[in-house]
């Protein structure tokens, strides 16, 4: 099949017969529904621009499976360079959409997939990397989208999976039969599931023998039989169903997240590539994690991108662009984001190969990433909001403007500087609410802080990596303190 155009992709959802339930109704037209529209516009940028001549470097590269053009979201890293354009792809996309777009987890899922089954084979004399691999060409051939399913519901913190009360909050192995096993349990803040042709689970921590049983990975397609997903809500969703244009501020693109329930789903041996191997469990999460922390110095700097510049435009809609310390709080929200865009890079510049031959980021660098990342899109935001001024929250609706009672007082009276129009600085602070307040800001300010893990576990990895012993050899060498001091 090759190749999907944009709208190849949006036929193919179309033919899927997912059961998805979206503020109490159960839906079965989603590619046409105004919560969900949004979403599917910006993971279908994903296939609109591969298709753009401008963009093939970043957007499409060679399978080292097949020797095939495939979509960069599905393939997997031969080098450093794939590492690197990663992060660029990433962040013209957060450029393109202002929002997430969605194919990142499932991309970083098959790369951590690809290393932890060869290295589990070969411990363990299984044979899941094959079988991996001959699915991956699947998603290869039909350019398909993989929603990355780590995050179970995990119900009392303190507990492991096997004690918990009711034994489905993590995902598990319910029935091992002769053609495949049949698991049950659910899967929290999936971002894109409705968008995504497939669904590749994965185990969400570190497991022990006693629960060997939840120790489980595979793939199935996202209308596979006993498969549930609930949408949730974001902010203002609301407004994506009055109709308007105006008030929406970010009017083409969104994001999406949703729960999927896993109801005795049966899955065939092929589709398998973990099923009670505990002791494997904690490097796929440690690989997926580091993948996933490296990504987000691509898309949240994409999307950062688009709150500098709205915030600059409304700087000047304003009147306000040529005061000193607006310019100095404009420099800083460049200063934070391109520092989350270096570690991205950097992390990717120094990646090394895997036993499997895929690249693998360096996972102290990427856990830098992502700890920045977890703080200063919200300093970002906070002097966008600054510089935006208090009508950010304030400003009447696109009704009130359309009133003829209303809206010629506040042409006039919200008038700023004379070469801009009202509209144009409407707009623009709705942008500026869509993505520091609004549905944009569950994407960019709560997926950067719990994306991937939440900063106590970038923090944990930091402190795994960081080689401290070193460091005080370091140090002990300059201080002259001896070697018969280091053996104490």
């Amino acid at each position: 099949m090759g190749l999907m155009t944009r709208n190849e992709y949006i036929e193919s959802l179309g033919r899927m017969k997912k059961r998805v339930f979206i503020m109490g109704q159960e839906v079965e037209n989603l590619i046409d529904h105004p919560l969900v529209r949004p979403s599917l516009n910006a993971c279908a940028m994903t296939y609109e621009l591969a298709q753009q001549p401008e963009h093939a470097d970043l957007m499409l590269t060679t399978s080292n499976l097949t020797g095939q053009t495939v979509n960069r979201f599905t393939h997997l890293h031969q080098n450093t360079a794939d590492l690197v354009i990663k992060v660029k792809m990433l962040r013209l996309l957060g450029q393109m959409t202002g929002c997430c777009f969605q194919r990142c987890v499932g991309m970083d899922a098959l790369n951590a997939l690809d290393s932890v089954t060869y290295e589990m084979d070969r411990a363990m004399g299984t044979g899941y990397h094959a079988r991996f691999r001959q699915y991956l060409k699947h998603v290869q051939e039909r350019d398909l989208v993989m929603n990355g399913a780590m995050t179970d519901p995990k119900g009392d913190r303190r507990l492991k999976p096997s004690q918990q009360a009711d034994p489905d909050l993590f995902v598990r192995i319910v029935e091992r039969k002769p053609d495949g096993i049949v698991v049950r349990g659910a899967k929290l803040h999936q971002t894109g599931a409705l968008n995504s042709h497939e669904i590749i689970v994965m185990p969400t921590q570190t497991l022990s023998e006693e629960d060997k049983d939840y120790a489980v990975s595979f793939a199935i397609p996202a209308d596979a039989q006993g498969v549930l997903m609930i949408y949730g809500r974001q902010p203002s969703d609301t407004r994506k169903l009055e109709g308007g244009q105006r008030d929406l501020g970010n009017r083409e693109f969104g994001g999406h997240e949703a729960a999927i329930i896993l109801e005795d789903v049966f899955v065939p041996w092929e589709r398998v590539f973990m099923a009670g191997e505990y002791a494997f469990s904690g490097l796929l999460v440690e690989r997926f994690a580091g993948y996933h922390r490296q990504s987000y110095g691509g898309c949240k700097t994409g999307v950062g991108d688009v709150v500098i510049g709205a915030t600059q435009s409304l700087a000047q809609y304003q009147g306000t662009d040529k005061t000193s310390h607006i310019k100095d709080k404009i420099v800083e929200m460049i200063h934070l984001n391109e520092t989350m865009y270096a570690c991205g890079i950097a992390c990717s510049a120094e990646g090394k190969p895997t036993a499997s031959g895929t690249y693998l980021i360096d996972p102290l660098l990427a856990n830098v990433c992502k700890l920045n990342v977890t703080r200063f899109p919200y300093e970002i935001t906070r002097l966008a909001q600054d510089i935006a001024g208090g009508l950010l929250v304030t400003l009447p609706s696109e009704k009130d403007f359309a009133n003829p009672k209303t809206g010629p007082y506040l042409e006039k009276y919200l008038h700023s500087v004379e070469q801009y129009t009202t509209e144009d600085r409407c707009r623009m602070l709705r942008l500026v609410e869509n993505l520091t307040l609004g549905p944009g800001a569950a994407a960019y300010l709560v997926e950067s802080l719990h994306g991937a893990g939440s900063p106590q576990a970038q923090r944990i990895m930091l402190r795994r990596l960081a080689n401290l012993e070193e460091k005080m050899r370091l140090a002990r060498r300059l201080a002259g303190i001896g070697n018969h001091r280091e053996k104490q």
